[in-house]
């Protein structure tokens, strides 16, 4: 699209330090942008600050073909202006005329009375302190829940699988809940900006709670596998919404403090997961782990029923349900979850519990390569796409996505494999596992509340996502050459550089892809950063667990020697906790097995760990407020 020609003001008593942007995106629904008259100085009043950054959001430019970098300035990072009284207000009259009637027009003069109505508070759309404080606390609470959730599952998923004698299962049940997690984030994203956030956030609070109760009442590996996968459209639902309404309420120069506080929550919750998820797995039962969430998901949509504001991040006039089902991408959604679900099915079964030339495997990866190239073929003409291609096409915000979804990768292996070491390596327990998951959780949380603050301050944005994907290089290098024997101060010591690598590159990343992006494009952002970082999750577990599982079945049948050889590996795939259990002679065998097998893994997060830092340092971000 050729550049249009802008407007500026001339006058020289003001602290104008940047002239409009040159050109004009199209709206959000595909129309061509109309760009819009500057005041006249026969104008009788001066322009509010709030109204004329509101006309300014409209020149952001866009960038060019195939990974061709963006505007590194955007009308959501400008910093504070000064204005006086020779600026005037252009009239709505002059305004509509030059629009030809644009319905935008009213929006925008409805926008500039509610934000002059609203000037007492510090919060957007009206929002009182209090009562923005109400919903950040419900939201803070949510996300502690599903941090605890998450981590319990890490350290006590040994336990768990050895009791419905399913070892050789283990990675299912984080995949199930990581699969329709990914696959149903940007679907409610989307549906958000037609029916508003309260009612689909409410819904995925009610699912949560349920599924999580069903985990505590299961009675086979199936049936958890399946209650899981239920946790996952809950959850996943559950945070991404919550995300998405902190940045309905918080301008983007403000927003790296509250993100410091989710940050804060979320270690101090991923850490108390670990710390009790394997006592309380060895002490009172597995079951009392998901059974104690219920009370308070159950007081966190109480709350989010009365606090939420019914009409929160409507884009225009509300939809009913059924309107917005008719304008929903069904084909991207049901494109997008195929896919997904067939690839990890593929990278689950082969070479695990089917061998890779079974049929089943070969066509579910089959599925997976016509399904995926179908979703993007369909986004690319669906007036509401689910996934805007754009936004995995340019750089910076490509290479940003791209990297999170890595970092998250890289994340979910450590942590799924991590206890594994602990357990079937240094034969630990599951209560020990899990200790020693508390300091690196500890040390994420400090560093990722560290960085919110930071960004702030400093208003630098490049930095935090550099730093934490050379950190979790250097964290995965450190893991690949963890050995047994070591001191138990040296073990934690290897964790702690991918624990800061993750509080640096969350918080950064998800910082700097708000900054890039333009306030009205906020949700589908938010959905689809939140998409491929838990995509990434989902990899992290499936791909680690391929190369554990395969790895692991290779190093048996060479390393295992002796009569009951047969047995001995059919008990140590089916049951971690039976390596302890073993003679001493085919205890060491199994151990050097499961040790070769996870030292490959963590040399295969390395070489990601590689690419991710790679991404990173040729993008060009701006400083929040900053003008050029």
């Amino acid at each position: 699209m050729a550049p249009g020609k802008g407007t500026s003001s001339s006058n020289k008593d003001h602290d104008e330090r940047t002239p409009l942007l040159p050109n004009s995106p199209p709206r959000i629904h595909h129309e061509p942008a109309t760009p819009l008259p500057i005041a006249t100085p026969q104008d009788e009043s001066a322009i509010p600050p709030n109204e004329f950054d509101l006309l300014l959001s409209k020149s952001l430019p866009t960038s060019g073909p195939f990974l061709e970098p963006e505007s590194t300035v955007n009308p959501l990072l400008r910093g504070p202006r000064r204005y006086s009284s020779s600026r005037r207000r252009p009239s709505l009259a002059s305004r509509s005329d030059a629009d030809g009637g644009d319905d935008a027009v009213a929006d925008d003069a409805a926008s500039v009375s509610s934000t002059a109505a609203s000037t007492s508070t510090p919060f957007l759309n009206g929002i009182s302190p209090s009562r923005f404080w109400f919903i950040f606390a419900e939201i803070l609470l949510t996300y502690f829940i599903a941090c605890f959730d998450g981590t319990i599952m890490a350290s006590s998923h040994p336990v768990i699988t050895s009791y419905f004698h399913a070892s050789n299962s283990a990675s299912w049940l984080s995949t199930a809940f990581l699969l329709t997690s990914s696959a149903f984030q940007p679907l409610l994203g989307r549906l958000s900006d037609s029916i508003g956030r309260k009612p689909p956030y409410v819904a995925t609070m009610v699912i949560f709670a349920i599924a999580t109760m069903w985990c505590a009442l299961a009675q086979s590996m199936t049936s958890f596998i399946l209650a899981r996968a239920a946790c996952g459209l809950g959850a996943g639902g559950m945070m991404t919404l919550g995300s998405i309404i902190v940045s309905d309420l918080v301008p983007i120069e403000n927003r790296g403090a509250y993100q410091s506080y989710i940050n804060m929550i979320y270690g101090v919750g991923s850490a108390l997961g670990a710390a009790l998820g394997g006592a309380m797995a060895d002490h009172l039962g597995w079951r009392w782990e998901f059974g104690i969430q219920v009370p308070p998901l159950i007081l966190c949509c109480i709350i989010a029923v009365i606090a939420v504001p019914s009409d929160l991040g409507l884009q225009g006039k509300r939809e009913t349900f059924i309107e917005a089902v008719k304008a929903f991408d069904f084909k991207g959604s049901i494109l997008l979850t195929t896919a997904i679900t067939f690839f990890v099915l593929g990278l689950n079964l082969g070479g695990n519990v089917l061998p890779w030339s079974h049929p089943f495997v070969i066509a579910s990866l089959v599925i997976f390569g016509v399904s995926f190239p179908l979703f993007l073929y369909v986004e690319s003409f669906v007036a509401r796409p689910i996934m805007p291609l754009h936004l995995v096409r340019r750089a910076p915000r490509a290479n940003l996505i791209f990297s999170n979804f890595f970092a998250a990768l890289l994340s979910n292996a450590i942590l799924f494999n991590i206890p594994l070491f602990f357990q079937a390596v240094l034969l630990t327990t599951a209560t020990s596992s899990g200790l020693r998951l508390v300091l690196p959780s500890v040390v994420s949380s400090c560093v990722g509340t560290a960085t919110g603050f930071l960004i702030t301050y400093t208003r630098r944005l490049k930095w935090p996502p550099i730093s934490g994907a050379s950190a979790l290089f250097v964290g995965c290098l450190a893991l690949s050459v963890m050995r047994r024997g070591w001191p138990s101060w040296l073990y934690l010591l290897c964790l702690i550089p991918s624990a800061v690598g993750q509080g640096f590159q969350f918080p950064g990343t998800f910082m700097a892809v708000l900054a890039a992006s333009d306030q009205r494009e906020q949700a589908v952002v938010t959905s689809t950063l939140i998409l491929w970082r838990s995509l990434g999750m989902v990899l992290g577990v499936a791909s680690s667990s391929l190369v554990v599982q395969n790895a692991l079945v290779g190093y048996l049948d060479d390393l295992v020697k002796g009569p009951e050889r047969d047995e001995v590996i059919r008990r140590v795939r089916e049951s971690v906790e039976e390596v302890a259990k073993l003679p001493a002679v085919y205890r060491d065998q199994v151990v050097a097995s499961y040790e070769a097998a996870l030292r490959l893994t963590f040399v295969c997060c390395t070489v990601v760990a590689f690419v991710s830092v790679c991404l990173l340092v040729p993008i060009k971000l701006p400083r929040l407020g900053s003008r050029k």
